[in-house]
This record gives structure tokens, sequence and C-alpha cells, in this order.
């Protein structure tokens, strides 16, 4: 075996150590990378590489609508945009089988929109959304399950912050990548809601019928209270859709957008803004490290030669994108149960892509199928993160493998989605081709 492919599989192989071991992703990316690089082609080369690579993606103009997006979230959260979320869906939703858990699912695909973050929308959500249904007696793992995986919505609906750099990563269209995610998203909500009607219908006791019925009035009352977020989400995908911006300028009109509705309501004050600005700066800074290093990571795979090995091993199959897809599912859901979903994007496509570009598979539905797969990382066994969210929430009261227990049913949902994006592409592919330019 070639000296060269022996070093870059050990580096793979010290990056899962450190990465077991704890340390932060975005170093174990950089320590790897960059001493791959240096003992391949020699430390002046590694530092250049160091220097050049990450100062022009962090410099990509594009990467500006991360920080935008992150604001526009943190100001709709902050600013109380999205609290009359949930009892709005509960109104209309409640007397459905499990009704408040298909509320706290289309609640949170709704703040999903306004936030681009899973873990925002779980930690947001649960607060609000796990005590009304525990009031009611529902299940807790019902309850909690719900709420950890219908937070990873957040994902996929756009403007998700892990589409926008995955796209920037692939030099795939931010636009057309955004738009990819709305159908799959709305398609995982709703699979989510059927499997809670079909588990409630055959065992009622996971979810009693809500008493008390709620009149068409306070019903159309309760949409008065929540029309800034719809008009915030339809500025913003209705933008990038039309053409009338790009996603760039669409992070920066939505950044704005929810700061004029924040204010008109008389919601906004300095406290909002700075803590809003604050955790915008934070979350970036960590994003972008991670990016670093996974950009670094790619030069030493390309260097190693271990995507183009991996190529040729697979042989005549290894080109066919249903191989592909099926390795690419292995990979992902089990490295989805040890990493975090920023880490393992960055991690894997260094190696993964360049086999799906090879085989012609179309990058946008890719793309789109590695976000569902980072999705239901988020709630396998045994980091989770978005179960560990919830269970920051619900503190002693319920057990963690009882919410374990409860996203089981929605990885089995997940899993379907995902079975159903890969038979038919067109899912995902739909809405970007009818986009105007």
């Amino acid at each position: 075996m070639d000296l060269d492919l022996i070093i870059g599989i050990g580096g793979l192989v010290l990056l899962l150590v450190l990465l077991a071991l704890r340390v932060p992703i975005a170093f174990s990316l950089g320590i790897v990378s960059l001493g791959g690089v240096a003992v391949l082609r020699g430390g002046l080369p590694a530092i250049s590489a160091l220097e050049t690579l990450t100062f022009n993606f962090i410099a990509h103009w594009s990467l500006s609508a991360v920080p935008m997006f992150l604001l526009m979230g943190n100001i709709a959260y902050k600013s109380g945009l999205t609290q009359s979320l949930y009892r709005a869906a509960r109104m209309w939703l409640s007397g459905l089988p499990g009704g408040l858990a298909i509320a706290s699912t289309a609640a949170c695909a709704m703040f999903a929109a306004a936030s681009g973050s899973s873990v925002a929308t779980a930690s947001a959500m649960g607060r609000i959304a796990i005590p009304e249904m525990m009031k009611y007696k529902y299940d807790p793992g019902l309850a909690t399950g719900t709420v950890a995986a219908a937070g990873t919505l957040g994902s996929l609906i756009p403007p998700s912050i892990l589409i926008i750099l995955f796209a920037i990563f692939t030099e795939a269209s931010i636009g057309q990548m955004l738009i990819a995610g709305i159908l799959p998203g709305i398609l995982s909500g709703l699979v989510f809601a059927a499997m809670i009607m079909i588990r409630c219908k055959i065992n009622p006791k996971l979810a009693p019928k809500v008493e008390g019925g709620v009149t068409l009035t306070e019903k159309i009352q309760v949409l008065r209270e929540v029309w800034p977020l719809p008009v915030l989400i339809v500025g913003v995908l209705g933008g990038i859709y039309s053409g009338f911006f790009t996603p760039t300028e669409a992070g920066a009109g939505g950044a704005f957008l929810a700061f004029i509705i924040a204010a008109t309501q008389k919601r906004l004050n300095w406290t909002v803004f700075k803590e809003s600005v604050i955790e915008t700066c934070s979350a970036t800074a960590m994003i972008f490290l991670i990016a670093m290093g996974g950009i670094m990571l790619t030069r030493f795979m390309a260097v190693s030669g271990v995507p183009a090995a991996l190529s040729s091993a697979l042989g005549p199959y290894g080109l066919d994108p249903v191989i592909l897809v099926i390795a690419a599912s292995v990979i992902y859901i089990f490295l989805g149960m040890f990493l975090d979903s920023l880490g393992l994007m960055l991690l894997t496509l260094p190696v993964l892509l360049p086999l799906f570009e090879a085989s012609g598979a179309d990058i946008i539905w890719f793309g789109i199928l590695v976000i569902k797969y980072l999705e239901i990382g988020l709630i396998t066994p045994p980091v989770g993160l978005n179960v560990y969210i919830i269970k920051g929430v619900v503190g002693d009261s319920i057990p963690l493998e009882t919410i374990f227990k409860g996203v089981l049913w929605f990885i089995v949902a997940d899993i379907f989605t995902l079975t159903l994006l890969i038979i038919f592409p067109q899912i995902s592919l739909y809405l970007p081709s009818l986009m105007q330019f």
C-alpha cells in the first residue's frame, strides 16, 4: 500500500480517537489535517495551506449568510415572536389523536424555519410543549421524543445553517439548496404527524383526549398573534425562490425584517438586541472554527489520495449512485451515533463528495440526503444531541432512557422518509428546478 495512503488512513483513525477522547471537533480536525499535510508535504507547505485555504474559505462572501440567519433567529426568539406558536398549533390540532404532540411537531417546524437551528428549536419548544403534554397525562416518552425529533427539522427546513455550509463547501447553489429543503422538511413533519396519529389511535393511553373545546372565534383570534413569524418566513423564502435577492442578501434581509417586526410590536429593547448579537457571535465563531478544520481535512485527504483509492477499491460498482447512497447511509447513521452534525458533515464530505461527483449524482439531491442523515444522528443513541437538550429541559423528572425509547419511533419514521427521498429524488429537486435566475 502507498505510504501516502497509509498516512491518510492513519490520520482518519487518529481523528476518530481524538473525538472519542472528547477533544473539540475543531481542534481535532485542525491537528490531524495540519499534521498530516506537514508529514506528506513538509512544514512550510502545511502552514501555507493553513493560511490560504482557511482565509479563502472564511472570506467567502456567501458565508455572511450564516451570522445573518443566526441573528434573525435570535432576534425572533429573544423578542418573543415565537411565543404564541405552540398555543396556535394546540388550538387547531388538539382534537386529533395525539393532537398536542402533532401541535408540537407543527410548532417546531415553524420555529425551525425562523431559527435555522435544531438545538435552538428543541431547547425552546421543549420548555413550552413538554409541560403542556405532561399536564394532559401524555406518555413521557411520546412527549419528550416528539420535541427531540421535531427539533431536528431545523436542519432541513430553510434557512438551515447546515444546508448553507454544505452548499458553500461543495460549491453548490445556496439558493437551490435552501429551497430544496422545503418539501423534504414538510414531508418529514407530515410523516411524524402520521406516525403519532396511528400510534395514538391504536393505543389511546399514550395521549388522552384533551377535554374542553375551542371555538372558531378563538382559533381565528390566536392566528392574529402569530402573523409575524409567517411574514418573516415567507419574506425570506419568497425572496430567494423568486430571485428577488440572493441567499446572502436574504440573510441580511431576514435579520432586518425580524428587527423591524420586533420593534413595531414593541418587543425590541437593548437587552434583547445585546443578547441576540452576543449569541450570534458565539455560534458563528464555533461554526467557522469547525469549518476551517473541515476545509483543511479536505486538503489532507486530497494529498493522501484516500478518496481516489476508495473509488478505485470499490471498482465499477463504486460509481453506482445506489451503491454510494447505501454506503453513505451506513457511514452517516453509524458515525451519527457519536459525532455532532457539523463535525460529521465536514469529516465525511472530503471522502464521499469526490465519489458522488464522479458518479454523476445530483449534488443538491445528495446534500438533502446528507442533511437528513444528520437529522437522524441528532436523536440516535448514545450521543443524540437533541435528546440531551431535552434531558436538560426536563431535568430528573423523566429518565434519559425514557427519552431515547420515545425517539425510536421517530427514527423509524425518519428512515421511512429517507427511503422516499432516495427512491424519488424529485421530492428534493422539483422546487429548485422552478427557481428564477
